[in-house]
């Protein structure tokens, strides 16, 4: 029996554990309830579970026969600090944390995989299913990493998924190499000297510093990156002053930096505080910066994306499968997973269901009709990477 026929049967399953997963959403480091519903899971599927590793992280062992090879696959556990505007039964019960990602619904299909993996046996070697805690900017994948993931799993490759509400049901999208931007959060501050806002004279004005700065910041993208290498700077946040006749002592300019190497990002890092301290020194002001890399850019390997794509082409026809994807400026943090061990990851077209808007919006709903395909998905993966070998006499 083909994956998607076998694991369609248990489909009804798999909606009601997503959906609960929706009601009861947890935030990063915090998915306590979550891990424990997927360590049950596993447990009642006969995989091996293990515990604690990114504080909240489960990963699931399954082995068959004596093989060595290995292979991960990797689903996120946390929720956003949302407050959903969905009626249906299954909302959040907590207010104001919403699983307006969908990885509810990326935890579910691995889950699903699991089962239908453990059921059948349809292959020889390892898998391990990585459940990550802590996605959204908080840096589980990162902890996972550093409290030896690899390590203690060792792995040939890893794959994760995510899905994508703007594109159909039944599509998948990938490419090889660059897909998603690192991504870094900067503040920047500028200290002056206060006065009364009818002297200027006696100032040296932060606010002014600060918009001097923020336009200058955008000089580093025109004038020494290459026009065709994508980056963002943003500045998001302009903080300072707490009255309308009184020029602040100091002002505070926060944002993020979004770009498709690490190399781009170290420079973008060296000339903002260069501009910030130069620009700052010219009217007299003092700044400082500090800059967080949240996100290593993400990069599929080539070997592993095509791989990826060839067994999404076996689900839905390589007409279905996209296999040349636009540059994501969005991050992910299976990246810092990614850095460390070949594999790929793809998208999955969310189309349709509850609602047509995108992530992190506050009418999301993961798509249930597409459980059954992304959990066959990644079943294949296992099969085809691990392909069971015919008996030598």
């Amino acid at each position: 029996m083909k994956p998607l026929d076998r694991i369609t049967d248990f489909h009804d399953d798999l909606t009601s554990w997503r959906r609960d997963i929706h009601a009861h959403p947890e935030l990063g480091f915090e998915e306590n309830r979550t891990a424990d519903l997927v360590a049950e899971k596993l447990s009642s599927f006969g995989i091996d579970v293990h515990r604690g590793l990114g504080k909240t992280g489960v990963v699931g062992t399954l082995r068959v026969g004596n093989h060595s090879t290995a292979i991960g696959l990797r689903a996120d556990l946390d929720a956003l600090p949302i407050l959903e505007i969905n009626t249906f039964d299954h909302k959040s019960v907590h207010e104001g944390k919403m699983h307006a990602c969908g990885h509810d619904g990326h935890t579910t299909m691995l889950l699903g995989a699991a089962r239908y993996l453990a059921e059948t046996k349809n292959f020889e070697g390892c898998v391990h299913f990585v459940f990550q805690p802590a996605e959204e900017g908080l840096g589980g994948g990162d902890a996972m990493v550093q409290e030896g993931l690899f390590e203690q799993f060792p792995m040939e490759a890893i794959f994760g998924m995510h899905n994508r509400p703007s594109a159909p049901h039944g599509q998948f999208i990938i490419r090889s190499g660059p897909m998603m931007a690192g991504g870094a959060f900067f503040d920047i501050t500028v200290d002056g000297k206060g006065a009364h806002g009818g002297r200027p004279e006696t100032s040296v004005d932060p606010v002014l510093v600060a918009a001097h700065i923020t336009t200058a910041l955008q000089s580093i993208i025109s004038r020494n990156l290459k026009p065709t290498e994508p980056m963002v700077i943003s500045v998001t946040k302009i903080h300072s002053g707490d009255a309308y006749n009184v020029i602040p002592q100091s002002a505070i300019l926060s944002g993020t930096v979004r770009a498709f190497s690490n190399d781009a990002l170290a420079m973008a890092e060296t000339r903002m505080l260069e501009i910030s301290q130069n620009v700052a020194a010219a009217f007299g002001a003092t700044a400082s910066m500090d800059f967080q890399v949240k996100f290593l850019p993400l990069i599929n390997t080539e070997k592993e994306a095509d791989f990826a794509a060839d067994t999404a082409a076996e689900l839905v026809g390589e007409e279905n499968m996209n296999r040349n994807g636009p540059l994501i400026m969005g991050s992910e943090d299976f990246s810092f997973m990614l850095d460390k061990c070949p594999g790929a990851y793809i998208n999955i077209g969310n189309g349709g269901g509850h609602s047509d808007c995108e992530v992190h919006n506050p009418g999301y709903d993961f798509n249930d009709d597409i459980l059954a395909l992304g959990a066959s998905y990644y079943a294949r993966l296992v099969e085809r990477w691990l392909q069971k070998k015919d008996c030598e006499g």
